[in-house]
């Protein structure tokens, strides 16, 4: 059975990000999909190996595509670094790039607000090869925030990194995705206040490391 062009693995996988969309994640199956789009379920199945497969790899592509307008977002306001006040805007950029995010890709955004990444983690058939871009994603954030932490306070160290996180992580979560509601300019602009007041304070110092000898 041949595989279906790369142009056509795309459109399928718009077709899933609507179909999760319009009717929720537990509707995403291949047969779904398959009825949807014409294509065969086997196809889809040769194309993606499993519904599992599927969603996993959807989900990556939204995934992926969020972290380069936010990283774009942030190297826009960093290449002017030496500007005053960059490290605060360049945290305010990340924050705010869901926003950006769901008004740039309003599907994608809608899929990822949709299906919880915990979802692809629990399934038992997810490739191995989607399981690893997952951690490569997730290196790929966590590289963000110190690299944020490091422009803030020269810092890496678990207590500054978990100030960025919930500056970038926390607090887009609770004040513009709430309701997965469309962001508009009134949330946004509240959400950067609450960014700057968070930074206003210099994270806490971290815990002596301690070695226990034995005797």
């Amino acid at each position: 059975m041949p595989r279906p062009r790369t142009h056509d693995l795309e459109q399928l996988m718009d077709f899933t990000e609507q179909l999760a969309v319009d009717t929720g994640a537990a509707a995403v199956t291949v047969r779904a999909l398959s009825e949807l789009t014409s294509v065969s379920n086997g196809a889809i199945y040769h194309a993606f190996g499993s519904r599992a497969g599927l969603v996993g790899r959807v989900w990556l592509r939204a995934a992926q595509r969020f972290l380069v307008v936010q990283s774009e977002a942030v190297d826009a306001v960093l290449s002017h670094e030496s500007a005053p006040g960059a490290a605060i805007d360049a945290v305010i950029a990340a924050a705010d790039a869901p926003a950006r995010f769901l008004l740039e890709f309003p599907l994608s955004g809608r899929f990822l607000l949709t299906v919880r990444r915990s979802e692809l983690l629990g399934a038992n058939d997810i490739p191995t090869e989607i399981a690893n871009d997952l951690r490569a994603l997730d290196t790929s954030i966590a590289g963000l925030l110190v690299r944020l932490s490091l422009a803030m306070w020269d810092r890496a160290d678990r207590e500054a990194v978990a100030v960025i996180k919930d500056c970038v992580v926390e607090l887009p979560t609770a004040l513009l995705l709430r309701g997965q509601r469309t962001p508009d300019p009134a949330v946004r602009e509240r959400l950067a206040a609450a960014v700057r007041a968070v930074l206003a304070l210099p994270p806490p110092e971290s815990p002596p490391s301690t070695t226990t000898t034995g005797n």
